[in-house]
């Protein structure tokens, strides 16, 4: 066969920035972003991100430059997903809810040459910039919403827009794999590390979202996410490849979002499963009934029977996916088969429970020995670390060789979760390698044990992990949090346990109060491990 050469004419290097220029043909008046009362459309939102391009670039921002931004989900922190990149930057949206040590590391490792931030975070941020021997240029938002705060820059993000040309001739990458996000873990011990992000893989993955999940065109989306984590799990992209409207939220508030489902109409949203705990345990104040059936995306571990159970009698239809900042966000999902929809309510939530198949954009997913790298059986019990390939592959941890190394030994990505392999090829995992408690060599899985204790009718949280014993080595420890009004004691939760799963895999201890949560609502389970000691 004849060896054709690429060309203009049929190749272009792929990236997501070529999603608004399409949804700004194609569906120019149609709203983009609702924040409040100030909204504008896919015309605007295009003309705004190239304004911001063209305003960094007169700063002498341009390929490879890090412009970092620290706010919540509000407009400035979707048109940076756009002007960002369309300046030839890289773009790094920082976790609101870090330190100021944290944020000072971050802006020095990601050699930040702009920072933009919120004003609701001025102590924190003026903090970490003091530690700076050469600090970024600072642009500040004041958003009319938010709580107000000391400005730390010379010059207010809309005012900064208006420096910049609205018809900017912003230009795709040359190379698909230049960098288009720099986003950091949430780590659990020492510093994060700072995942890098290609524009190949931002272009898949957003376009794996409207795959996995059926996305329509045109819908309504609530920010329940923060765009902060895994850039809001590549949905800014995802929204301009269909056409869908953003709506901002700033807390998210159980109240807040049936008024915005009630109200600005929306169809869809993504959360951890404790947004949808908030949710089933709305109190009837906070409720609105539900003007249509609502579609959302969880990852994690998947909600409670008892939880998705009010879920569906409210009004929502869950799916339920898994990832990594790894792998752009979500990267598996549990497809659902039609001849489910019959089977009795814990059986459901059983089967959803699994993290599932490979995303349409992800190569290859498998269960193996970790050792080894040979596949486990299909057996649904045998114990192996999922391995992923793939485009929607991060490029590796900036300036970290060892662990970039590491993470991609043998040709796969090691995602350090653990989990089976079922007969039909879906994934579910059974925990992450370090948390899994292997007590008098008998495995664990918190998650297992997590699943029982959300059975009982007074737990509203829980998360388990390993206590020392001087017998076992390891046994279980419980850390509960239960629904206001109710209460129940230690001896109950154990005796619950006990009556629903294998003895020795019930907790040996209970303590009873809040959860330490990051800002995306994972438990750090890094810190109630360090709570044992005390137990």
């Amino acid at each position: 066969m004849q060896d054709f050469g690429a060309t203009a004419a049929n190749y272009t290097p792929l990236s997501p920035l070529s999603f608004m220029r399409r949804a700004a043909t194609v569906h120019p008046s149609h709203p983009a972003v609702m924040h409040g009362d100030f909204q504008y459309d896919w015309a605007t939102a295009y003309a705004r991100a190239r304004q911001l391009a063209s305003a960094l670039q007169t700063l002498g921002i341009g390929k490879n430059s890090t412009v970092s931004i620290m706010a919540p989900n509000i407009p400035a922190l979707f048109d940076a997903h756009y002007g960002v990149p369309m300046a030839g930057a890289v773009l790094n949206p920082l976790n609101t809810r870090l330190d100021a040590d944290t944020i000072a590391h971050t802006l020095e490792h990601s050699e930040a040459k702009v920072l933009i931030t919120d004003t609701e975070f001025s102590l924190i941020v003026e903090a970490a910039l003091s530690q700076l021997d050469h600090p970024p240029f600072v642009v500040d938002i004041d958003d009319p919403l938010g709580p107000g705060g000391k400005r730390l820059g010379d010059i207010e993000y809309e005012a900064f827009l208006q420096t910049g040309d609205p018809d900017f001739a912003w230009s795709l990458p040359d190379d698909e794999w230049d960098a288009i996000s720099l986003c950091y873990t949430s780590g659990t011990t020492g510093n994060p590390k700072g995942v890098v992000y290609h524009h190949r893989g931002a272009y898949l993955l957003a376009l794996g979202n409207v795959m996995a999940w059926s996305l329509p065109l045109q819908p309504t989306y609530l920010w329940t996410l923060p765009m902060f984590h895994c850039d809001g799990w590549c949905f800014p992209w995802t929204l301009a490849a269909v056409g869908g409207t953003s709506v901002c939220l700033r807390r998210v508030e159980a109240r807040a979002i049936f008024d915005a489902i009630a109200d600005k109409h929306v169809t869809h949203f993504c959360g951890a499963p404790i947004v949808l705990n908030l949710l089933a345990h709305a109190t009837e104040s906070e409720r609105r009934p539900l003007p249509h059936r609502v579609s959302v995306m969880t990852a994690a571990a998947s909600p409670p029977a008892s939880v998705l159970r009010a879920m569906e009698e409210e009004g929502f239809d869950v799916t339920h996916v898994y990832g990594l900042t790894e792998v752009y966000g979500p990267a598996v999902v549990c497809a659902w088969h039609e001849e489910w929809d019959d089977k009795p309510i814990e059986e459901r939530a059983s089967i959803k429970s699994r993290q599932g198949v490979a995303y349409p954009v992800l190569e290859d997913l498998i269960v193996a020995d970790a050792n080894t790298g040979k596949p486990v059986p299909n057996d649904g019990e045998t114990l192996g670390e999922v391995f992923m390939r793939g485009n929607v592959v991060m490029k590796g941890y900036l300036k970290n060789e060892q662990a970039t190394a590491e993470a991609f030994e043998g040709g796969w990505f090691h995602t350090g979760d653990l989990g089976v392999w079922h007969e039909d090829n879906y994934v579910e995992l059974k925990d992450r390698s370090k948390d899994i408690i292997i007590s008098g060599g008998e495995n664990i899985s918190t998650i297992e044990v997590e699943g029982v204790l959300y059975g009982h009718p007074a737990v509203f949280e829980a998360a388990v992990v390993a206590k020392h014993d001087d017998h076992w080595g390891e046994v279980p420890c419980a850390f509960v949090t239960l629904h206001q009004g109710t209460a129940a004691t230690e001896a109950e939760i154990i005796a619950f346990c006990r009556d629903n799963m294998a003895h020795y895999k019930a907790p040996k201890h209970v303590v009873f109060g809040e959860l330490p949560k990051t800002s995306t609502g994972k438990v750090q389970k890094f810190e109630l491990r360090e709570r044992t000691r005390a137990v």
